[in-house]
C-alpha cells in the first residue's frame, strides 16, 4: 500500500524507497496468497508501463541531470528486476501446477488452475508485449551512450527463456504467447547485442527441453528473414555441429532436441541452412541414428526447394549431386530407422521432381534392393518409392518392356547407320593453326639459320615481287611445299621492301625472329587456299561455308539422335527394374505385417495403371487375400478391384460398362478354379453393395444371348460373371432363367460344352448355400421335377454322351450337380439319365458284336464285353455312375437331412403353440413336472432325433445304395474290372475315371470301403499313371473324414505320395495331407517329416504347399515344437533322410517357428539328451547344427552346460566343436550380464579341452586302440536334394490290409460308427528313443 501511495506521488521513482517490500514478497512468494500475488503483478505492470511512458521524453530531455539519469536508471533496473522475477516465480508455479494435475490428486485440477494460473495466462502476453516496448527505447542514454549492460539484458531475456521452458508453450492457443517471447528476444538480439548469449541459451534449451525444437526453429527463422539475423542460423548450426557425436549418444533427450531443430529449420529456410551445412556432416559419420537423420532431411528440403530445376550452376549442380550421392549411400545404413528414413526422402524428392535424370536408374535399384530388407518398415517404404517413381516417371505412361524393346532396337539400329554414315563422309578435319602448331619447330630451326653465317655453295636463287600480294601468296606456297628456309628467307626480304603494307605491317615483336615467324604464321592460317593454291580467296570461304553447314546439320541431328537414344535406353532399364520388383513385391503380398500387405496392393494397382503386363500376375496373387482376416487387408483388396475395375474410362454409360466387361473378361482367361473363387467373392461384394451398374448386367445379357458381338471365351466369361454376380444377388439369374435355359443348353450345346457347364454353374447359385439351409426353418428352393431345366439337361447329357468329346465330363458333372441342388426327385432324373446313357452303351456294344438290340438285357451285361467299346464311351459311362454317386450321397447327408431337421422343428413349434394354448387352462391342475417336460427343458428331445435321422440316412447309405436291388449296384462289377486290370484297360483317362469312381462309391458305404481300401490303395502305390495316383489320393483324403477309422490303418501309404516321382503327385499329396493334418482327422506322428522334405522341392509350387502347411501348423499351439526332435531324427538318418545341405534348409525354415524362451530352453535341453542316441558323424553334425539356429538365452546357455556330457566326446568333429563355437559367438553377441559372460567362457574352455582331447584320442586309435570309432555316415547316391522317390514296384506283403479296431461293441459299432474326430497326439521324445537307436 505504501510503495502504491508513493507511486501515486513519485511514479516510477517510488521503488527506489520502497524495494524491500517487493523483493520479501519475490522471496516469500509460496507462501503468499494468491491476491496478493496478482495484486503485485498487476502494480508492477502499472509501473513498469508508467515508466516506459516517460522515458522517452527523459531520454530526449537534453538538460537531464546526472543524477536524474542516475535515479531513473536504477528505478528501471529495479522494476525490471521485480518484474521480471514475478514473471518467473509465477511460471514456476504454473509448471508445479501442470505436474500436480498428472499426478494422483489431479482431480481439483479445475480450482486450482482458476486461482492463479488462468490470470497469469492472460496477462503474460501483454506483459512481454510491455517489455518489448520497454527494449524499443534508446536506453543507451541511461548508460551515458555506452554499452547497456550485459545483466540488464540478460534479466529481461530470462524470462522468455524462463516462458518456453514450459512444456505446454507448444500449444495453439499460447501461439500469441510465443510470437510475444520472439519479437522480444529480436529486440533484444537487434539493438542489445545479444547475439552470442543466445547462441549458448537456445543450444542448452534445445538439449535439455524437447518441446522447445518446433518453437525455436520457427523464431530463428523469423529472425533470420524479418529481422536480417542471418548470421545467428550459421552460429546455432555451428555450436550443434561442434557438438561431440560420442557425447550426444550418451544424451537422447539432447539429441532429440537437435534433431527436430535442424529438421524444422531445414523445411523453413533451407537455402540458410544449406550455407552451413558443411559444420553438420560430421554427423553422418557419428552413433546416433537421430543426428544422421536430421541432417538427410536438411539435405532433402535443400534438394526440394533450393537446388531444383535445370538452370543451376556448374557449383549448385556439384552440391545437389554430392548430397543425392550422400543420401544413396545411406540407403544402406546399418540402421533400419535410417534406411527408411532415406527411402522416405527419396519419396518426397521424386514427388517433387528434384531427382535429375541421371539419377533415376541408381535410385530405382537402391529401391529394389530394399525389398529384400530384414525390416519391414524399410521394405514398405521401398514399395512407396518405386510406386512415386511409377506415378512421376518421365518416360511413358506405358512401362511395358516388350512395347520399349522394338523402338529402342530401331533407334539405336538408326543411331549406328548415322554414325557409321558420317565417320565414312568426313575424314578427320585439321584446322590450318593445328597444321601450324605441328610444324613450328621445323619453321623455327630454319628461321634461326637465317642468323647465322652463310655456308658455301648456298646462293640467294629467291627474290621479293612487285606486289606484296603476290609475295604472301609465294610465301604460302612454300609453306606448302616445306620449303621453311627459303620462305622464312623471302618474309626477311618483304619486311624490309614492303614495310608498312599488309601482311607484312603487323605488330613488330622484340627480335626479327619473332616477327618472321609472326607474319608466316598470318600468311599460313589466314590464307588457306585449299587444295587448289590457285583459287581466289572469296571462291574458297564460300566453298568451305557449303560444306560446313551440311556438316553441322548432321552433328546436330547425330546429337539429337544419340539423346534420343538414351532417353529410350533410360525408359527400358527403368521397365526391367520395375518388372524386376514385381515378383519380389508379389511375395510380400503374404507377410505377416499388414501394412507391407496394403503398400503392396496400392503398388500393384500403380503398376497395373501403367500397362505393365506382369502386373496381372500380382493382380491375381492377391485375390485369395480377400479371405484373409484382416480387415484392413481385406478392405485393400477390394479397393484396388474397385479402382482397377470399376471406375473405366469412357465418354457413355455404355463404355463405360465395355471397359469393365473387357477388363474382368481378361482377368479369368486360364484363371484356376481358387482365381474364379475369389473373383466370385469380390464381385458379390460389389453386387450387394450396388456398385455394379444395371448397365453392365445388360451388357452381359447381350454377349450371352449374341446381340452384341463377341468371342466364345468373351461369351463364356459373360456367364461367368453373372454367375459370380447371382452370388449376391440371386434374382440377377432367377429372372432370366428361361433365356439362360433356352440360349444355353440349346441345341448348339455340343458345340461348346464349357459354355454350358458355365451355364450350370451360374443357375446353382440360385441354391445358395447348403449351410445356411440348416439354421433356416424356409422352405429351400426347389423346381419341379417337370422344369424345362431338367429336361434339357437330361437330354443335353444323353445326346453328347456317345460323341467324344474332352469336354463332356465337366458339363456332365455340373450337370448332375445342378439337378441334385434344384430339382425335385433328383435320383429319378439321375436314374433316367443313367438308364439312357447304359442303354446307348449297350446298342454301342450290340452293334460292335454284330447282335441285335436285346430289351431285356440287364446293365450288369456292360462288364461282360466292355473291352468291345469306345474307350471314351466307356470312360464317360463311369464317370457319370462316380458323379451321381457322389451326389446322392452328398444329398442325403446335406438336402435331405436338413429338410428332415426342418420339417421336425416345424412340428415342434406347432406342438409348443397348441401347448402353449392349452397350458393355461391345465396350469392349476399340474402339481408336478413330468419326465417329457423335463426332457424337452434338457433338449435331449432334439438332439435323439437328430440321431434317428442322422441314423437313417446311415442306413439308407449302408443297406440300401449299393444292394442288388439299387442301380448302382450294376455298375460295381465294371468299375472293379477295370481297376482290377490295368493291363487289359490301359488307357489312362479311362483308368483315371474309374479310379476315381472306385473312390466316390466307397463314400457310399463303410462296409464297401472297408472291403475295397487295399485295392484302391494298391492302384495308388503301383500305378504307372500319374492321374490316377492323384485321383486316389484324393478319393482317400475324402474317406479319411468320411470314415477316420478305416483310413488310419493305411496313413502311411498317404503319406508315402510325398516322395512320388511326378511333381503333381507331390503337390496333389501335400495339399491332401495339409487339408487332414490341420483338420485334426489324422495323426501327426514323426511322419510329418515326409512334409518337411518338401521344403527343399525342386518345383517351386510343392514348396510353397510345405511352407504354407507349417505356417499353419504353428498357429496350433505347440505343434511344431513336439514333433522337431522327430523331424530331425528322421531327416538326420542317413537310411532314409536327405542331404546334409537340404537338411540346414529344412531346419532353418522349421526353427523360425520356435519363438517362446521356454521352447528354446527345452529344445536345447532335448537336442543335447539325442547326442546319446546318435550313431552316426552325420547325426552329430545335425544335432549341433539345429543347437545354432536357437536363440540361445541364459537359461539356454546353463541348459548347455548341464548336458556338457551329452555331447562332450562328440566335440573331436570339427563340424560339431565349428557348431558350438558358433553358438557361443552368437550368445555374446547379444550381450548380458558379467556373470553370463564369465559361464560363457567356462564353457568355451572345456569345448577347446574336450576338442582336443578328442583329437588326441582319435591320433592313439589310429595307433592300435581297441577304442571303437563311430560308424561314418553312409554315402548316398548324389542325384539332388530330394531323397529318393519311392519304388512303385513294392512287394504285394506291403498290401496286407491292416487289422482293424476292435470295438467293445462291435455290432453297434457296424451300424453306426462314431463320429468322433482324431484329435493331433504327439510323440514324446521317450516313445521315438528305440527308432533313433
Amino acid at each position: 500500500a505504501a510503495f502504491r501511495t508513493a507511486f501515486r506521488a513519485r511514479g516510477a521513482l517510488a521503488v527506489l524507497q520502497h524495494f524491500d517490500p517487493l523483493y520479501s514478497l519475490l522471496h516469500h512468494f509460496q507462501a503468499v496468497g494468491a491476491d496478493v500475488k496478482e495484486d503485485a503483478l498487476e502494480l508492477m505492470m502499472r509501473v513498469v508501463s508508467h515508466h516506459s511512458n516517460e522515458l522517452p521524453a527523459i531520454l530526449g530531455d537534453s538538460g537531464l541531470s546526472r543524477t536524474d539519469r542516475t535515479a531513473h536508471l536504477n528505478a528501471l533496473k529495479m522494476n525490471c528486476y521485480l518484474l521480471t522475477g514475478l514473471v518467473d516465480a509465477f511460471e514456476m508455479e504454473t509448471c508445479k501446477s501442470g505436474l500436480l494435475e498428472v499426478g494422483p490428486g489431479g482431480k481439483n485440477k479445475k480450482n486450482r488452475t482458476k486461482t492463479s494460473g488462468s490470470l497469469w495466462e492472460e496477462e503474460r502476453e501483454p506483459l512481454l508485449r510491455l517489455l518489448t516496448q520497454l527494449l524499443q527505447l534508446d536506453l543507451h542514454k541511461l548508460w551515458g551512450g555506452s554499452v547497456v549492460e550485459e545483466e540488464f539484458v540478460s534479466l529481461m531475456t530470462g524470462s522468455c527463456y524462463r516462458i518456453l521452458e514450459n512444456s505446454s508453450i507448444g500449444l495453439q492457443k499460447y501461439r500469441a504467447t510465443r510470437e510475444a517471447v520472439t519479437h522480444l528476444l529480436a529486440t533484444a538480439l537487434v539493438h542489445y547485442d545479444h547475439m552470442f548469449s543466445a547462441t549458448l541459451k537456445i543450444t542448452q534449451m534445445l538439449q535439455h527441453f524437447e518441446h522447445v525444437a518446433p518453437v525455436f526453429a520457427q523464431a530463428v527463422s523469423l529472425w533470420a528473414t524479418e529481422y536480417g539475423l542471418k548470421s545467428l542460423v550459421g552460429e546455432l548450426l555451428r555450436e550443434i555441429g561442434q557438438k561431440c557425436p560420442q557425447d550426444l549418444t550418451r544424451d537422447a533427450s539432447g539429441i532429440k532436441g537437435y534433431a527436430t531443430f535442424i529438421t524444422e529449420l531445414a523445411e523453413q529456410i533451407p537455402a540458410l541452412v544449406l550455407s552451413n551445412m558443411s559444420v553438420l556432416l560430421r554427423h553422418l559419420d557419428g552413433e546416433s541414428y537421430m543426428m544422421r537423420n536430421a541432417v538427410l532431411v536438411a539435405m532433402a528440403e535443400v534438394l526440394v526447394q533450393v537446388l531444383n530445376g535445370d538452370q543451376l550452376e556448374e557449383a549448385a549442380r556439384g552440391t545437389r549431386d554430392q548430397f543425392l550421392n550422400m543420401l544413396q549411400a545411406h540407403v544402406c545404413d546399418i540402421n533400419g530407422f535410417v534406411r527408411s528414413r532415406v527411402l522416405q526422402l527419396f519419396t518426397r524428392i521424386v514427388q517433387c521432381k528434384a531427382l535429375p535424370l541421371t539419377q533415376f536408374q541408381s535410385v530405382v535399384s537402391l529401391a529394389v534392393g530394399r525389398l529384400r530388407d530384414k525390416s519391414v518398415v524399410v521394405a514398405k517404404n521401398a514399395i512407396q518409392l518405386l510406386a512415386a517413381f511409377l506415378s512421376n516417371n518421365p518416360f511413358s505412361s506405358k512401362l511395358s518392356c516388350t512395347d520399349l524393346a522394338e523402338p529402342l532396337k530401331k533407334e539405336v539400329q538408326k543411331l549406328q547407320e548415322m554414325r557409321d554414315r558420317d565417320r565414312s563422309t568426313g575424314a578427320p578435319v585439321i584446322t590450318p593453326e593445328e597444321e601450324w602448331e605441328a610444324m613450328l619447330p621445323e619453321v623455327r630451326s630454319a628461321t634461326q639459320q637465317l642468323f647465322q653465317p652463310q655456308q658455301e655453295g648456298e646462293e640467294e636463287v629467291l627474290e621479293v615481287e612487285e606486289t606484296a600480294e603476290s609475295t604472301s601468296e609465294q610465301i604460302t606456297r612454300l609453306l606448302r611445299k616445306l620449303n621453311y628456309k627459303s620462305a622464312a628467307r623471302l618474309t626477311q626480304k618483304a619486311l624490309c621492301h614492303f614495310q608498312g603494307k599488309e601482311p607484312f605491317s603487323g605488330p613488330t615483336e622484340e627480335n626479327e625472329e619473332a616477327t618472321i615467324l609472326g607474319v608466316l604464321k598470318r600468311l599460313y592460317t589466314g590464307s588457306y587456299p585449299g587444295e587448289n593454291s590457285e583459287d581466289p580467296p572469296h571462291g574458297n570461304s564460300s566453298c568451305k561455308t557449303k560444306e560446313v553447314v551440311p556438316e553441322e546439320q548432321s552433328q546436330t541431328e547425330l546429337v539429337k539422335q544419340e539423346m534420343l537414344v538414351q532417353y529410350l535406353q533410360d525408359a527400358y532399364n527403368f521397365s526391367v527394374k520395375i518388372t524386376e520388383a514385381l515378383s519380389l513385391i508379389s511375395k510380400m503380398m503374404y507377410e505377416n505385417c499388414v501394412s507391407v500387405v496394403q503398400e503392396a496392393i496400392e503398388f500393384f494397382v500403380t503398376v497395373s495403371q501403367f500397362g505393365v503386363p506382369q502386373a496381372l500376375v500380382g493382380i491375381r496373387r492377391m485375390l485369395p487375400l480377400i479371405w484373409s482376416r484382416e480387415p484392413g487387408i481385406k478392405e485393400a483388396v477390394l479397393n484396388a478391384y474397385r479402382r482397377l475395375y470399376l471406375s473405366p474410362s469412357g465418354d457413355s454409360e455404355r463404355a463405360r460398362a465395355q471397359g469393365l466387361v473387357h477388363s474382368l473378361s481378361l482377368i479369368m482367361v486360364d484363371a484356376s478354379l481358387g482365381t474364379i473363387q475369389c473373383l466370385e467373392e469380390i464381385i458379390s461384394e460389389f453386387v450387394q453393395k450396388d456398385e455394379i451398374k444395371p448397365a453392365v448386367i445388360q451388357l452381359l445379357w447381350e454377349r450371352f444371348t449374341e446381340k452384341s458381338q463377341c468371342s466364345s471365351l468373351e461369351r463364356r466369361a459373360a456367364v461367368m460373371l453373372l454367375g459370380m454376380m447371382a452370388r449376391g444377388k440371386p434374382e440377377i439369374i432367377g429372372s432370366n432363367l428361361d433365356v439362360l435355359v433356352t440360349v444355353g443348353l440349346s441345341e448348339k450345346v455340343c458345340e461348346d460344352y464349357r459354355l454350358a457347364q458355365e451355364v450350370c454353374n451360374a443357375i446353382t447359385k440360385l441354391a445358395g448355400k447348403p449351410k445356411s439351409a440348416l439354421g433356416n426353418n424356409n422352405t429351400p428352393f426347389r423346381l419341379p421335377q417337370n422344369h424345362m431345366l431338367f429336361g434339357c439337361l437330361s437330354k443335353t447329357v444323353s445326346k453328347g454322351f456317345d460323341q467324344p468329346s474332352g469336354h463332356w465330363i465337366p458339363f456332365m458333372e455340373s450337370a448332375v450337380m445342378l439337378i441334385y441342388q434344384l430339382a425335385e426327385g433328383a435320383e429319378e432324373i439321375c436314374a433316367h439319365i443313367l438308364q439312357e446313357c447304359s442303354q446307348q452303351a449297350l446298342e454301342k456294344l450290340q452293334e460292335a458284336d454284330g447282335q441285335k438290340a436285346d430289351p431285356g438285357v440287364s446293365p450288369s451285361r456292360v462288364s461282360g464285353g466292355a473291352s468291345s467299346l469306345p474307350t471314351f464311351l466307356l470312360t464317360h459311362l463311369v464317370s457319370l455312375v462316380g458323379q451321381v454317386a457322389l451326389q446322392q450321397v452328398a444329398h442325403l447327408e446335406v438336402s435331405v437331412s436338413a429338410e428332415l431337421h426342418r420339417r421336425r422343428i416345424l412340428r415342434e413349434e406347432e406342438k409348443t403353440k397348441k401347448r402353449s394354448d392349452s397350458s393355461m387352462r391345465q396350469k392349476r391342475l399340474r402339481s408336478t413336472g413330468n419326465e417329457t417336460t423335463m426332457e424337452e427343458e434338457l433338449g435331449l428331445v432334439g438332439a435323439t432325433a437328430d440321431d434317428t435321422e442322422a441314423e437313417l440316412i446311415r442306413n439308407i447309405c449302408e443297406k440300401e445304395l449299393l444292394d442288388g436291388k439299387h442301380l448302382f449296384s450294376a455298375f460295381v462289377p465294371l468299375v472293379l474290372k477295370i481297376c482290377n486290370n490295368p493291363g487289359l484297360y490301359s488307357d489312362s483317362a479311362l483308368s483315371a475315371a474309374a479310379a476315381l469312381t472306385l473312390g466316390k462309391l466307397c463314400m457310399i458305404s463303410s462296409e464297401f470301403c472297408d472291403s475295397h481300401l487295399r485295392l484302391l490303395f494298391t492302384m495308388m502305390e503301383k500305378s504307372t499313371l500319374p492321374g490316377v495316383r492323384s485321383n486316389l489320393i484324393i478319393a482317400a483324403g475324402d474317406l479319411a473324414i468320411r470314415f477316420p477309422n478305416l483310413v488310419e490303418p493305411w496313413t502311411s501309404h498317404l503319406y508315402a505320395r510325398l516322395r512320388d516321382p511326378c511333381p503333381s503327385v507331390r503337390q496333389t499329396a501335400g495339399l491332401v495331407m495339409t487339408h487332414l493334418i490341420l483338420k485334426d482327422m489324422v495323426k501327426v506322428k514323426g511322419q510329418v517329416s515326409e512334409m518337411a522334405a518338401l521344403l527343399i522341392d525342386p518345383e517351386e509350387a510343392i514348396m510353397g504347399v510345405a511352407q504354407n502347411f507349417f505356417s499353419e501348423l504353428s498357429n496350433k499351439g505347440n505343434a511344431i515344437y513336439n514333433l522337431l526332435p522327430d523331424i530331425i531324427s528322421r531327416l538326420s538318418d542317413p537310411d532314409c533322410g536327405v542331404e546334409e545341405e537340404s537338411f540346414h534348409i529344412i531346419m532353418r525354415h522349421l526353427f523360425s517357428y520356435i519363438t517362446k524362451d521356454k521352447q528354446t530352453e527345452s529344445l536345447v535341453e532335448k537336442l543335447c539328451q539325442r547326442f546319446r542316441t546318435a550313431r552316426t558323424e552325420r547325426q552329430y553334425r545335425d544335432l549341433s547344427h539345429c543347437l545354432t539356429l536357437l536363440p540361445l538365452s541364459e537359461r539356454g546357455l546353463h541348459k548347455l552346460q548341464d548336458n556338457f556330457d551329452c555331447f562332450a566326446d562328440k566335440l573331436q568333429d570339427p563340424a560339431v566343436y565349428s557348431c558350438f563355437q558358433a553358438v557361443l559367438v552368437r550368445f555374446r553377441r547379444a550381450g548380458g550380464k558379467p556373470e553370463n559372460k564369465t559361464l560363457a567362457e567356462e564353457l568355451e574352455q572345456k569345448l577347446f579341452a574336450s576338442h582336443n582331447r578328442g583329437l588326441e584320442s582319435a591320433e592313439t586309435c589310429q595307433e592300435g586302440s581297441r577304442t571303437p570309432m563311430p560308424e561314418p555316415a553312409k554315402q548316398k547316391p548324389t542325384g539332388g536334394s530330394r531323397r529318393q522317390p519311392l519304388s512303385t514296384a513294392n512287394r504285394d506283403d506291403d498290401f496286407v490290409t491292416p487289422q482293424p479296431r476292435t470295438f467293445r461293441n462291435q455290432k453297434r459299432a457296424q451300424k453306426r460308427p462314431p463320429p468322433k474326430k482324431a484329435v493331433i497326439t504327439f510323440s514324446s521324445d521317450e516313445e521315438n528313443t528305440r527308432r533313433l537307436r
